[in-house]
């Protein structure tokens, strides 16, 4: 009897010691995009389930894009957003934060082909850009696709032109240099784990701790991103989100 005791006991320190082990191996990962400035797990109630309730300093468009309507959920400690039929815009869910270089992650959970995940980095005292709009990060089932919107498409230079139909062929050229697409598989169903590491001009974006994209592009170094936008066209889940500011 005692034998078998100790032989249990073994078995317990040697799992603890594993465990252990793992989490120091992803704490010392995580600590090298820098100083952890904003986590949200969204393991919290909602007081009601008529308007959008985030909490934790997000916003939402839904006032303004939906009339109201209830496009984001807290539910089994997960963010489910998901566009109201009577939306006119993709959901906006919202949060302050401040880094130059530093790192943005997240788990996520798509279910349909056509849904999106759309991770958009602005700063809304930028006035040379329509909306704030300075990087874009979208995660498609078989796409990844990164956008530097600063100095592409949404520098209002090149959105007006864009509108007024009267890009150059020769802006039209430029323009195609400020985005990147690279192919991708995302398992619908089923959880993954992005990564958005952004060091001076480029964007590192990692799915399941595998490296899928980088990116190189000018506004890509803004100074000043100040607001994380998760924009939702269709539905995506999240957990997780993690937001680090590097020294």
């Amino acid at each position: 009897m005692k034998i078998k005791t100790l032989f249990l006991l073994l078995i317990f320190i040697s799992c603890n010691q594993k465990i252990v082990i793992q989490q120091s191996t992803a704490l010392k990962e995580e600590n090298t995009y820098g100083e952890l400035i904003f986590y949200d797990d969204f393991d919290r109630n909602e007081t009601q389930e008529i308007k959008d309730e985030v909490g934790n300093g997000w916003t939402t468009s839904s006032d303004k894009t939906a009339k109201g309507h209830k496009e984001v959920d807290l539910k089994d400690g997960k963010m489910h957003v998901y566009i109201h039929k009577e939306a006119n815009h993709a959901v906006s869910v919202r949060h302050k934060m401040g880094f130059k270089d530093g790192a943005i992650g997240l788990d996520f959970k798509l279910d349909h082909p056509d849904d999106v995940l759309v991770m958009n980095i602005a700063d809304m005292t930028c006035t040379s850009v329509h909306a704030g709009h300075i990087i874009d990060v979208k995660v498609k089932a078989k796409m990844l696709e990164m956008y530097d919107l600063k100095t592409g498409i949404f520098l209002l230079e090149h959105r007006n032109a864009i509108l007024n139909k009267t890009l150059t062929n020769e802006k039209e050229e430029l323009l195609k240099l400020k985005s990147k697409k690279v192919p991708n598989n995302v398992s619908l169903g089923k959880w993954h784990s992005l990564m958005i590491e952004i060091v001076n001009d480029k964007l590192i974006v990692f799915i399941d701790k595998k490296e899928v994209g980088s990116f190189s592009s000018n506004g890509i170094a803004h100074d000043k991103k100040g607001l994380l936008r998760i924009l939702v066209p269709r539905k995506v889940t999240v957990d997780n989100l993690r937001v680090w500011k590097k020294m």
